[in-house]
């Protein structure tokens, strides 16, 4: 049995021991309610950074949506399209659709070709109407492109086929048999002026053509006809003479000769002769390119370069 001292000890324990009991829990939840102010106001200041951040910075997919109308121009409501030039067209058909095949080489072709990229558009004038006409056309796209051919029939025939090309009946009074006389009146001194054609006192120049042929600056010339392949056939001394004196007469600048058929006897001396060795620039199979700079600005030129 317990005696009353020890009683009353125990009870003043128990007493003290309660009341700091009550003042801990009393501290606790003081220090809890200050606490909490400071909890509520720094993650209503973290989420207001987090908006701020967000604003500022918008995520990646927001950035991508919006700069993808940017990025890419906006698509016309009538796109349209580059087409082919007409020419071009109707050549790839023409020479697609047919076995008759132009009467120079490849290699030929390609040397004139060379000219007239770097020319064209340019003023084009080709002696003779064939199955390369076309091709010529083509190659100079968006220039004037003349042909002069002697076979009427033959003009008919090719304009069934293609309308769109420019070209004129030209008729010759010579002959091949008559070629060696006629380098030889080449040869005297009003061949070697310079003029317009229709004035010269030159057998040789010939002055039937149209009038287009001797008033435009050609920049490029071809001569391929008319035909010389016989004794009797009109052969291609006037047409070779009178193309280097078109070339000459020029107003300024010069003029790109072609000659084809070299192999022949006639297109052999008469372009070396009247066109000049001088101003050979290459030959290439059968065809030969002269290069014939303006004689009418300086008329102190010889015909012929020395």
């Amino acid at each position: 049995m317990r005696s009353k001292t020890q009683f009353t000890c125990s009870l003043k324990v128990a007493i003290l021991s309660i009341a700091f009991l009550c003042l801990f829990i009393l501290l606790f939840r003081s220090s809890i309610f200050s606490l909490s102010p400071q909890l509520t106001s720094q993650t209503n200041l973290s989420n207001s950074n987090a908006v701020a951040v967000e604003e500022s910075h918008p995520t990646t997919e927001t950035t991508e949506t919006a700069a993808t109308p940017s990025s890419c121009p906006p698509i016309p409501e009538n796109p349209t399209c580059n087409k082919a030039p007409p020419s071009l067209s109707n050549a790839l058909i023409h020479y697609a659709t047919t076995n008759v095949t132009p009467q120079q080489t490849l290699r030929e072709i390609s040397v004139s070709a060379k000219v007239l990229q770097k020319k064209s558009p340019c003023n084009f004038l080709v002696f003779g109407l064939g199955h390369d006409s076309l091709m010529w056309t083509s190659l100079n796209y968006g220039g004037r492109t003349v042909f002069l051919e002697e076979d009427k029939s033959w003009i008919d025939q090719i304009q069934q086929k293609i309308p769109s090309l420019e070209s004129y009946h030209v008729m010759y009074d010579t002959q091949v048999h008559q070629a060696d006389e006629l380098l030889k009146v080449g040869m005297e001194a009003d061949c070697k002026k310079v003029s317009d054609p229709r004035f010269s006192q030159c057998q040789l120049a010939h002055k039937g053509f149209p009038s287009e042929v001797y008033d435009i600056d050609w920049d490029v010339i071809m001569v391929d006809a008319p035909t010389g392949f016989f004794e009797g056939a009109p052969g291609r001394m006037t047409a070779i003479y009178t193309a280097g004196l078109i070339a000459r007469n020029k107003g300024h600048g010069d003029t790109d000769v072609f000659v084809h058929d070299v192999d022949r006897e006639v297109e052999d001396k008469f372009s070396k002769a009247f066109l000049c060795e001088g101003y050979l620039k290459e030959q290439e199979g059968r065809i030969r390119h002269f290069n014939v700079p303006s004689h009418r600005s300086r008329l102190w030129r010889p015909f012929c370069p020395q």
